[in-house]
């Protein structure tokens, strides 16, 4: 690929805009219909699977994160990147015909397996957000073999409580009766971001939020629908975390609605293998909101496989975070060999 030999951060991002106009998608049957998948990078590499939150899909759930030229250049000169969509959640999507059986979020865990199996990849990294992060966590306990580890940003474990299933029972009737309404958009937006860059009277919405909001209008509200029926069904599944063996990396924003889950969580998992990073002043997306955030525990946390190589064109992520932001424990010996301890970082952005 054609990478300018200077550092400035322009010639980096210009590379990166080209390596991702280059995906390519593929749509794979499965048992329970045609799954998006869009690939970035190459297929030589190890793999790296994603999956993303409600209503959401790569573009509006990951953009930020592997576009960010830091980012992009550790994750691509890596890995294999495997974009995987909800059903109906990819761009263009029509609707799905009403008399289709609605899935189960086993379903979706089961459709994971198709996919690497289509794509004939053996145990993959996984990195999901919030029901995504669920439905991957789930995969991982059906199909340990498959997993090498995950990296989860406001994750899900338990069944929905009392007042989330009000709430998601509220947007089922407004995706129901008015489709993707306004005010269903404003309760998916107070879902993903934090206050700080969803506005306010005198403060417009952030670039970020602007843009997912266009993104929203393009999804079909029956496709939505079907997947919040999965995810307010889910089962509590923290009695199956501590048979987890795949090491844990688990963010999650202060101002996230799932801030108490992914605490709960974290507590349920193996001391050995997991570890926890809280980011100030975010809400659930962190790979939106403050994909920079991300870059050094994420380095870290692949040094321990051997999975990662500095990209000869890049310095090792120019975070705006120093060193001394992370908590020792993470850039211990230890956490980069074969175990991970636990953490609470927080970091002052």
């Amino acid at each position: 690929m054609a990478v300018a030999m200077d550092d400035s951060n322009e010639s980096v991002s210009v590379n990166m805009e080209k390596i991702y106009l280059g995906g390519k998608e593929h749509h794979v049957p499965t048992g329970r219909g045609s799954v998006s998948v869009i690939i970035y990078g190459d297929q030589d590499k190890p793999a790296l699977i994603t999956y993303p939150d409600l209503a959401l899909n790569h573009m509006s759930c990951f953009q930020g994160l592997f576009f960010w030229p830091e980012a992009a250049s550790m994750l691509l000169h890596n890995f294999c990147i495997y974009h995987i969509c909800p059903p109906g959640h990819e761009l263009g999507a029509a609707p799905i015909c009403p008399d289709d059986p609605a899935p189960s979020v086993n379903d979706l865990a089961d459709q994971i397996l198709e996919v690497l199996n289509y794509f004939g990849l053996g145990a993959v990294m996984c990195m999901g957000v919030t029901a995504g992060a669920y439905i991957l966590t789930l995969f991982a306990m059906k199909y340990r073999e498959r997993v090498l580890g995950l990296i989860l940003v406001s994750p899900l474990c338990k069944a929905p409580s009392w007042s989330e299933w009000f709430y998601n029972k509220v947007m089922s009737n407004l995706l129901y009766f008015y489709g993707m309404s306004g005010l269903l958009k404003e309760f998916l937006l107070q879902r993903y971001f934090s206050k700080e860059v969803r506005g306010t009277a005198e403060v417009p919405e952030s670039d970020i939020v602007q843009a997912c909001r266009r993104l929203l209008d393009e999804r079909q509200s029956i496709n939505v629908l079907r997947l919040l029926q999965a995810i307010n069904r889910r089962p509590d599944i923290t009695d199956g975390l501590k048979r987890l063996r795949c090491r844990t990396l688990v963010f999650v924003g202060e101002n996230s609605p799932f801030h108490s889950e992914a605490l709960h969580m974290i507590s349920k998992l193996d001391k050995r293998y997991s570890a926890l990073v809280e980011v100030q002043a975010c809400g659930s997306v962190v790979t939106e909101e403050q994909p920079h955030a991300m870059l050094i525990p994420m380095e870290y946390f692949f040094m321990g496989y051997r999975l990662y190589k500095p990209c000869p064109f890049s310095d090792s992520p120019r975070s705006p975070l120093s060193p001394s932001c992370i908590s020792p424990e993470l850039l211990s010996p230890e956490s980069m060999g074969l175990k991970l301890k636990p953490i609470k970082t927080r970091m002052s952005l």
